[in-house]
Order: structure tokens, then C-alpha cells, then sequence
């Protein structure tokens, strides 16, 4: 008769929660009330797990925030690449503004944005945290940069633009309107900042 305990050992006993969704669950919870904001007991309430067991698959908290903004970004990244290959540069900030209006403002989902959100009241003890969610952000604008770049070689933007200052502007506004989303901003609200910015875009 066989041992079901080595059985068990060697093919390796199936887990009694799933980690992907745990760790979704956690990143809901770091999008809502941010880094510092999260307990513990918050997180593993909404992971449907104990501490020991946090610790032991995920690491420390600071590890599974990372864990949980890299799979924030990695849900957004498709509709940033294909804001990203609109034609004009109009249209690309169009594209962009919208859609993250509609991202910080999902039914069922914290409202704002994880990396905006994530470390707004962090401390010093957070530091790192800060820096590398400051990274990300800009990351994204030097992207943007380099598209309005392009767009001003190409004669969509006119000859004297500064592809640095006007990334640097989109993104200040994206980064607005994911604070007014989590103030409590319509989605109807914030497409009408989008038009704003539309209707002053340079031509």
C-alpha cells in the first residue's frame, strides 16, 4: 500500500486559498487606503489568510506591495501602449485621459489610482516605496515624452513645443484626476477634464 503522505510530499499538496486571487484582494486594499493604511489584519482579512501564512508565500508587507502595484501596472500596461499608437499626439492624450478616467472610476474597484494612492501619506519609514512609485510615474512620462517627440518631427505638434513640458503636463493632470476620483469625482467629471484639455490642445 502506498504512502499518501509521501504521495502528498512528492506531487505537493494543493493549496487551501489561491494566491492570485489573495494577492488581488491585497492589491484592492493598497489601492484604497494606501501603504501605511493597510493593516495587516486588513490584509490578511481581505486575503482570507493568517499572518504566518502572508509571511511565508509573500514576504514582508512591503513585498507584497510591490507585488501588488506590479500587477496593477501590468493590468493597465495594455491600454498605456495602445493610447501610446493612436496617430496623432491629440489623440493619444485623448485616448490616455480616458481611459484613466475610466480606470480610476470601475464599478467594483477602488476609485483613483494604486500608484498614485499607494504612498500618499507615507511616512519616512516608506521611503523606498515612494521612490520607486515615483519612478513608475516617470517612466510613463518619459514615454510620453518621447511620443510628443515624435510628433513634433513628424509636424502633428507645432515646431516649438517641448515634448518634456507638455508630458509633463498630461501627466500632471492624470495625476489630478486620479485624486478627485478618490474624492469622489464622477466619471462624467472627469471626461470633462479630458475635454478641457482637448480643447486647449496645441495645434
Amino acid at each position: 500500500m502506498k504512502d499518501s503522505s509521501a504521495t502528498a510530499r512528492k506531487t505537493g499538496r494543493p493549496r487551501t486559498f489561491d494566491e492570485d486571487a489573495a494577492l488581488e484582494q491585497a492589491m484592492n486594499v493598497f489601492w484604497e487606503k494606501g501603504f501605511e493604511g493597510s493593516s495587516l489584519q486588513d490584509l490578511t482579512d481581505a486575503m482570507g489568510m493568517n499572518r504566518p501564512s502572508l509571511y511565508a508565500i509573500f514576504g514582508n508587507k512591503e513585498n507584497l506591495f510591490r507585488m501588488a502595484v506590479e500587477r496593477y501596472s501590468a493590468g493597465h500596461e495594455p491600454e498605456a501602449v495602445a493610447a501610446l499608437m493612436e496617430p496623432t499626439a491629440r489623440a493619444v492624450v485623448g485616448h490616455l485621459l480616458r481611459a484613466a478616467a475610466d480606470a480610476q472610476t470601475e464599478d467594483g474597484k477602488p476609485h483613483g489610482c494604486l500608484v498614485i494612492n499607494g504612498a500618499l501619506a507615507c511616512g519616512e519609514e516608506a521611503l523606498p516605496l515612494r521612490q520607486s512609485l515615483a519612478e513608475r510615474r516617470a517612466q510613463k512620462e518619459d514615454r510620453l515624452r518621447q511620443r510628443f517627440e515624435r510628433a513634433r518631427r513628424e509636424g502633428d505638434l507645432p515646431p516649438d513645443t517641448c515634448a518634456l513640458q507638455l508630458a509633463r503636463y498630461v501627466m500632471t493632470v492624470s495625476h489630478g484626476m486620479a485624486v478627485q476620483a478618490m474624492d469622489g469625482a464622477t466619471r462624467r467629471q472627469l471626461h470633462e477634464v479630458v475635454d478641457q484639455v482637448l480643447r486647449a490642445w496645441p495645434s
